[in-house]
Protein backbone atom coordinates (compact mmCIF):
# COMPACT_ATOMS: atom_id res chain seq x y z
CA UNK A 1 0.00 0.00 0.00
CA UNK A 2 1.79 3.17 -0.74
CA UNK A 3 1.96 5.86 1.71
CA UNK A 4 0.11 8.33 0.44
CA UNK A 5 -3.50 6.52 0.35
CA UNK A 6 -2.41 4.74 3.85
CA UNK A 7 -1.89 8.13 5.16
CA UNK A 8 -5.32 10.12 3.90
CA UNK A 9 -6.60 6.40 5.53
CA UNK A 10 -5.08 7.00 8.46
CA UNK A 11 -5.95 10.97 9.15
CA UNK A 12 -9.73 10.28 7.27
CA UNK A 13 -10.45 7.78 9.98
CA UNK A 14 -9.12 9.66 12.86
CA UNK A 15 -12.32 12.40 12.50
CA UNK A 16 -13.72 13.65 15.81
CA UNK A 17 -17.14 12.21 16.51
CA UNK A 18 -19.13 12.98 19.39
CA UNK A 19 -18.65 11.21 23.13
CA UNK A 20 -21.54 9.31 22.68
CA UNK A 21 -20.40 7.68 19.58
CA UNK A 22 -17.09 6.65 21.58
CA UNK A 23 -18.93 5.08 24.52
CA UNK A 24 -21.32 3.34 22.56
CA UNK A 25 -18.53 2.09 20.87
CA UNK A 26 -16.40 0.95 23.70
CA UNK A 27 -19.93 -1.46 25.51
CA UNK A 28 -20.21 -3.12 22.02
CA UNK A 29 -16.82 -3.94 22.07
CA UNK A 30 -16.93 -4.98 25.33
CA UNK A 31 -20.09 -6.54 24.77
CA UNK A 32 -19.02 -8.53 20.91
CA UNK A 33 -15.13 -9.05 21.63
CA UNK A 34 -14.42 -6.33 19.34
CA UNK A 35 -10.55 -5.45 18.69
CA UNK A 36 -11.84 -2.54 16.46
CA UNK A 37 -14.89 -0.27 15.61
CA UNK A 38 -15.79 1.82 12.82
CA UNK A 39 -18.29 4.15 12.86
CA UNK A 40 -20.37 4.81 9.25
CA UNK A 41 -23.52 5.82 7.92
CA UNK A 42 -25.82 9.34 7.54
CA UNK A 43 -24.94 10.14 11.28
CA UNK A 44 -21.78 10.43 10.83
CA UNK A 45 -22.58 12.81 8.29
CA UNK A 46 -25.67 14.69 10.34
CA UNK A 47 -24.77 14.06 13.71
CA UNK A 48 -28.34 13.41 14.43
CA UNK A 49 -27.80 10.97 17.04
CA UNK A 50 -31.48 10.42 17.44
CA UNK A 51 -31.45 8.22 14.05
CA UNK A 52 -29.76 5.01 14.42
CA UNK A 53 -26.16 4.85 14.49
CA UNK A 54 -24.22 2.18 11.99
CA UNK A 55 -21.12 0.42 13.74
CA UNK A 56 -19.05 -2.69 12.11
CA UNK A 57 -17.22 -4.50 14.71
CA UNK A 58 -14.28 -6.22 13.78
CA UNK A 59 -13.68 -9.57 16.34
CA UNK A 60 -10.24 -11.13 16.96
CA UNK A 61 -12.29 -14.77 15.91
CA UNK A 62 -15.69 -16.02 15.28
CA UNK A 63 -18.33 -16.00 18.64
CA UNK A 64 -21.21 -17.96 18.93
CA UNK A 65 -22.55 -21.30 18.61
CA UNK A 66 -20.85 -23.70 15.99
CA UNK A 67 -24.06 -22.96 13.64
CA UNK A 68 -23.61 -19.32 14.00
CA UNK A 69 -19.87 -19.28 13.12
CA UNK A 70 -20.22 -21.35 10.05
CA UNK A 71 -23.06 -19.08 9.13
CA UNK A 72 -20.67 -16.57 9.71
CA UNK A 73 -18.15 -17.59 7.75
CA UNK A 74 -19.84 -17.90 4.56
CA UNK A 75 -22.81 -15.14 4.99
CA UNK A 76 -20.96 -12.58 7.31
CA UNK A 77 -21.48 -10.10 8.83
CA UNK A 78 -23.60 -11.13 11.93
CA UNK A 79 -26.44 -8.01 12.56
CA UNK A 80 -27.72 -6.93 15.74
CA UNK A 81 -29.74 -4.12 17.37
CA UNK A 82 -29.39 -2.69 20.29
CA UNK A 83 -30.47 0.28 22.60
CA UNK A 84 -28.17 1.73 24.90
CA UNK A 85 -28.32 4.71 27.23
CA UNK A 86 -25.73 6.81 27.53
CA UNK A 87 -26.08 9.88 30.15
CA UNK A 88 -29.70 10.37 29.65
CA UNK A 89 -29.79 9.80 25.42
CA UNK A 90 -30.82 6.64 24.31
CA UNK A 91 -28.50 5.79 21.62
CA UNK A 92 -29.47 3.30 19.10
CA UNK A 93 -27.40 1.38 16.87
CA UNK A 94 -27.04 -1.41 14.44
CA UNK A 95 -23.95 -3.55 14.62
CA UNK A 96 -22.24 -5.50 11.58
CA UNK A 97 -19.93 -7.69 13.36
CA UNK A 98 -17.34 -10.49 11.86
CA UNK A 99 -13.67 -11.42 12.19
CA UNK A 100 -10.67 -9.14 11.74
CA UNK A 101 -9.31 -11.46 8.90
CA UNK A 102 -13.07 -11.89 6.85
CA UNK A 103 -12.98 -8.43 6.64
CA UNK A 104 -9.55 -7.96 5.70
CA UNK A 105 -10.15 -10.64 2.89
CA UNK A 106 -13.30 -8.67 1.98
CA UNK A 107 -12.04 -5.13 1.66
CA UNK A 108 -9.06 -6.72 -0.98
CA UNK A 109 -11.49 -8.16 -3.14
CA UNK A 110 -10.93 -11.70 -2.44
CA UNK A 111 -15.00 -12.89 -1.99
CA UNK A 112 -17.29 -12.72 -4.57
CA UNK A 113 -18.84 -9.95 -2.06
CA UNK A 114 -19.14 -5.92 -3.18
CA UNK A 115 -20.46 -4.95 0.07
CA UNK A 116 -17.98 -4.55 2.14
CA UNK A 117 -15.54 -2.89 -0.24
CA UNK A 118 -17.96 -0.46 -1.55
CA UNK A 119 -19.54 0.19 1.92
CA UNK A 120 -15.85 1.51 3.18
CA UNK A 121 -14.86 3.51 -0.11
CA UNK A 122 -17.05 5.84 1.29
CA UNK A 123 -16.06 8.15 4.79
CA UNK A 124 -15.89 6.38 7.96
CA UNK A 125 -14.27 6.82 11.68
CA UNK A 126 -12.35 4.21 13.75
CA UNK A 127 -14.00 5.05 16.84
CA UNK A 128 -12.24 2.96 19.34
CA UNK A 129 -9.43 0.19 19.12
CA UNK A 130 -7.60 -2.52 21.70
CA UNK A 131 -4.78 -1.76 20.41
CA UNK A 132 -2.17 0.12 18.29
CA UNK A 133 -2.02 -3.37 15.30
CA UNK A 134 -5.46 -3.48 15.42
CA UNK A 135 -5.23 0.36 14.97
CA UNK A 136 -2.63 -0.13 11.76
CA UNK A 137 -4.99 -3.69 10.55
CA UNK A 138 -8.40 -1.18 10.04
CA UNK A 139 -5.86 1.51 8.29
CA UNK A 140 -4.57 -1.26 5.77
CA UNK A 141 -8.31 -3.17 5.58
CA UNK A 142 -10.31 0.50 4.68
CA UNK A 143 -7.37 1.31 2.11
CA UNK A 144 -7.53 -1.73 0.77
CA UNK A 145 -11.17 -1.21 -0.18
CA UNK A 146 -10.66 2.00 -1.52
CA UNK A 147 -8.09 0.36 -3.83
CA UNK A 148 -10.54 -2.36 -4.47
CA UNK A 149 -12.91 -0.29 -5.60
CA UNK A 150 -10.89 1.71 -7.84
CA UNK A 151 -9.73 -1.05 -9.65
CA UNK A 152 -13.16 -2.02 -10.14
CA UNK A 153 -13.75 1.62 -11.25
CA UNK A 154 -11.10 2.08 -13.84
CA UNK A 155 -12.53 -0.71 -15.80
CA UNK A 156 -16.33 -0.20 -15.30
CA UNK A 157 -16.40 3.65 -15.39
CA UNK A 158 -15.73 5.78 -18.98
CA UNK A 159 -12.12 6.04 -21.03
CA UNK A 160 -11.72 9.17 -19.55
CA UNK A 161 -13.93 11.76 -16.61
CA UNK A 162 -14.04 13.15 -13.33
CA UNK A 163 -13.23 11.12 -10.41
CA UNK A 164 -17.09 11.52 -9.78
CA UNK A 165 -17.91 9.64 -12.91
CA UNK A 166 -15.90 6.87 -12.08
CA UNK A 167 -17.58 6.53 -8.70
CA UNK A 168 -21.01 6.87 -9.86
CA UNK A 169 -20.63 4.61 -12.41
CA UNK A 170 -19.23 1.80 -9.55
CA UNK A 171 -22.49 2.69 -7.73
CA UNK A 172 -24.62 2.13 -10.34
CA UNK A 173 -23.09 -1.42 -10.95
CA UNK A 174 -23.05 -2.88 -7.42
CA UNK A 175 -26.73 -1.20 -6.74
CA UNK A 176 -27.30 -3.64 -10.31
CA UNK A 177 -25.44 -6.77 -8.76
CA UNK A 178 -26.43 -6.70 -5.16
CA UNK A 179 -30.05 -7.01 -4.13
CA UNK A 180 -30.54 -3.57 -3.53
CA UNK A 181 -33.50 -1.49 -4.12
CA UNK A 182 -31.99 2.01 -4.13
CA UNK A 183 -33.82 5.36 -4.84
CA UNK A 184 -33.17 6.94 -8.39
CA UNK A 185 -29.91 9.06 -7.66
CA UNK A 186 -28.77 7.36 -5.01
CA UNK A 187 -25.50 7.26 -5.97
CA UNK A 188 -25.59 10.77 -6.69
CA UNK A 189 -26.57 11.61 -2.91
CA UNK A 190 -23.14 9.36 -2.30
CA UNK A 191 -20.90 10.86 -3.96
CA UNK A 192 -22.48 14.47 -3.35
CA UNK A 193 -21.89 14.23 0.79
CA UNK A 194 -18.02 13.65 0.49
CA UNK A 195 -16.70 15.15 -3.00
CA UNK A 196 -13.30 15.89 -1.37
CA UNK A 197 -12.82 12.43 -0.20
CA UNK A 198 -14.15 10.68 -3.54
CA UNK A 199 -12.22 13.63 -5.40
CA UNK A 200 -9.15 12.77 -3.09
CA UNK A 201 -8.95 8.73 -2.79
CA UNK A 202 -9.21 7.85 -6.31
CA UNK A 203 -6.06 8.85 -7.99
CA UNK A 204 -4.23 7.76 -4.44
CA UNK A 205 -5.61 4.64 -4.65
CA UNK A 206 -5.03 4.09 -8.63
CA UNK A 207 -1.60 4.64 -7.63
CA UNK A 208 -1.29 2.12 -5.14
CA UNK A 209 -3.16 -0.49 -7.58
CA UNK A 210 -0.20 0.01 -9.77
CA UNK A 211 -2.76 1.98 -12.58
CA UNK A 212 -1.09 4.70 -14.57
CA UNK A 213 -3.52 7.71 -14.93
CA UNK A 214 -3.01 11.05 -16.57
CA UNK A 215 -5.13 14.70 -15.30
CA UNK A 216 -5.87 16.95 -17.55
CA UNK A 217 -7.92 19.51 -15.40
CA UNK A 218 -10.85 17.89 -13.70
CA UNK A 219 -10.45 14.56 -16.23
CA UNK A 220 -8.53 12.09 -15.23
CA UNK A 221 -7.52 9.38 -18.26
CA UNK A 222 -6.72 5.55 -16.43
CA UNK A 223 -4.12 3.28 -18.73
CA UNK A 224 -6.54 0.34 -18.37
CA UNK A 225 -4.38 -2.36 -20.69
CA UNK A 226 -6.05 -4.78 -22.45
CA UNK A 227 -5.02 -7.43 -20.11
CA UNK A 228 -6.04 -5.76 -16.73
CA UNK A 229 -9.29 -5.05 -18.06
CA UNK A 230 -10.17 -8.96 -19.16
CA UNK A 231 -8.84 -9.70 -15.96
CA UNK A 232 -11.34 -6.95 -14.08
CA UNK A 233 -14.15 -7.14 -16.54
CA UNK A 234 -13.92 -11.38 -15.93
CA UNK A 235 -14.03 -10.81 -11.71
CA UNK A 236 -16.74 -8.41 -12.38
CA UNK A 237 -18.97 -11.28 -14.18
CA UNK A 238 -18.36 -13.50 -11.62
CA UNK A 239 -19.60 -10.95 -9.15
CA UNK A 240 -22.44 -10.29 -10.99
CA UNK A 241 -23.94 -13.30 -11.33
CA UNK A 242 -23.56 -14.87 -7.67
CA UNK A 243 -24.07 -10.85 -5.77
CA UNK A 244 -28.20 -11.18 -5.73
CA UNK A 245 -28.30 -15.02 -4.48
CA UNK A 246 -25.43 -13.70 -1.50
CA UNK A 247 -27.69 -10.92 -0.77
CA UNK A 248 -30.45 -12.83 -0.95
CA UNK A 249 -28.79 -15.65 1.15
CA UNK A 250 -27.90 -12.70 3.87
CA UNK A 251 -31.24 -11.70 4.56
CA UNK A 252 -32.71 -15.07 5.21
CA UNK A 253 -30.00 -15.46 7.63
CA UNK A 254 -30.51 -12.11 9.41
CA UNK A 255 -34.45 -13.04 9.68
CA UNK A 256 -33.59 -15.94 11.86
CA UNK A 257 -29.97 -14.78 13.67
CA UNK A 258 -30.64 -10.94 13.80
CA UNK A 259 -30.35 -9.87 17.74
CA UNK A 260 -32.57 -7.49 18.68
CA UNK A 261 -34.78 -7.89 14.98
CA UNK A 262 -38.04 -6.92 16.77
CA UNK A 263 -37.12 -4.33 18.65
CA UNK A 264 -35.08 -2.69 15.69
CA UNK A 265 -38.48 -3.46 12.93
CA UNK A 266 -40.95 -1.89 14.96
CA UNK A 267 -38.75 0.77 16.00
CA UNK A 268 -38.63 1.52 12.35
CA UNK A 269 -42.36 0.91 11.71
CA UNK A 270 -43.20 3.79 14.37
CA UNK A 271 -40.51 5.61 12.81
CA UNK A 272 -41.99 5.92 9.24
CA UNK A 273 -45.53 5.00 9.82
CA UNK A 274 -46.24 6.52 13.44
CA UNK A 275 -47.98 3.48 14.48
CA UNK A 276 -46.28 2.45 17.81
CA UNK A 277 -46.62 -1.22 18.31
CA UNK A 278 -45.89 -2.47 21.69
CA UNK A 279 -42.96 -5.09 21.49
CA UNK A 280 -44.01 -8.33 23.57
CA UNK A 281 -42.05 -11.24 25.01
CA UNK A 282 -43.42 -13.12 22.28
CA UNK A 283 -42.61 -11.12 19.43
CA UNK A 284 -39.12 -10.59 20.50
CA UNK A 285 -38.89 -14.13 20.64
CA UNK A 286 -40.46 -15.30 17.35
CA UNK A 287 -40.07 -12.15 15.34
CA UNK A 288 -40.70 -14.07 11.92
CA UNK A 289 -43.98 -15.62 13.08
CA UNK A 290 -44.89 -12.54 14.81
CA UNK A 291 -44.36 -10.24 11.24
CA UNK A 292 -47.92 -11.05 9.46
CA UNK A 293 -49.70 -10.00 12.35
CA UNK A 294 -47.49 -6.30 13.22
CA UNK A 295 -47.80 -5.80 9.30
CA UNK A 296 -52.18 -5.76 9.54
CA UNK A 297 -52.25 -3.63 12.54
CA UNK A 298 -49.96 -1.49 10.61
CA UNK A 299 -52.04 -1.52 7.62
CA UNK A 300 -55.00 -1.08 9.55
CA UNK A 301 -53.60 1.68 11.35
CA UNK A 302 -52.04 3.78 8.13
CA UNK A 303 -54.25 6.59 6.13
CA UNK A 304 -54.99 4.48 2.70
Amino acid sequence: MTGGLHAYVAEALAIDTPDEVGTVAQLLAERLGGGAVLFYGSVLRTGALGDILDFYVLTHGARGSPLRRLGLRWLWPDISYYEIAVGRRVIRAKVATMPFATFERATAGTYLDTTVWTRFAQPSALVWVDSPTSRLRAVRAVSAAIVTAARFAAVLGPQQGSTRDYWLALLRETYRTEFRVEAPGREAQIVGHAPAHFDRVLPLAWDAAGIAHTRHGDTLVPAVGFALCRAVAERWMMRSAFGKFLNIARLIKAAFTFDGVARYGLYKIERHTGVRVQLTPWREQHPVLAAPAVLWRVLRATPS
